[in-house]
């Protein structure tokens, strides 16, 4: 084994098992927790390079986007469903009331107010629709549209489809 895996197993052992073992007088009560045991390694701060730690900078969050570094960039596909007549006039997650005749959409993380093509991926058919709304939260679908932005996608008939999505602002 080469000296660079051996302190990468050595490395990684050591961010596991404890600096001290535990005396058995100092063992936790068998039914709960002990909170004075202080024998684990501290991590560092900051990620390390190598040493297997997360940088946190390279994640990609799931909060909303706050800048216009998106804009014009493909958000991939998914499945798409829509909402229409039960939820026509009831409130919307941005606190306006849902009209099922305008071309609006719900999204989970996108920011109120952006703009997406939506474009179904079996005909053909696009639309612009604006984000007012957060769903969908069921069904591994990417994004719920008006039943005005279905019925241009021809979404109505089979209740869901296959969509491409571009955030355009």
């Amino acid at each position: 084994m080469s000296r660079f895996r051996v302190r990468s197993a050595l490395l990684a052992l050591s961010l596991v098992v404890p600096t001290s073992a535990a005396r058995p007088s100092e063992a936790a009560p068998s039914g709960g927790f002990d909170a004075s045991f202080t024998g684990f390694r501290q991590l560092p701060a900051e990620p390390v390079p190598g040493n297997g730690a997360v940088d946190l900078a390279t994640i990609e969050h799931t909060q909303p986007p706050t800048d216009d570094s998106l804009s014009g960039r493909d958000l991939g596909a998914g499945m798409a469903s829509y909402y229409g007549r039960q939820f026509d006039g009831r409130r919307t997650a941005s606190g306006e009331r849902f009209d099922m005749s305008e071309l609006t959409a719900a999204h989970r993380t996108l920011p109120f107010g952006s703009k997406v093509r939506v474009t179904n991926a079996g005909n053909g058919r696009s639309v612009v629709v604006r984000i007012n709304d957060r769903g969908p939260f069921h069904g591994g679908r990417v994004i719920d549209v008006s039943r005005a932005a279905a019925e241009r996608l021809g979404l109505i008939a089979p209740g869901s489809g296959r969509v491409r999505l571009t955030l355009l602002d």
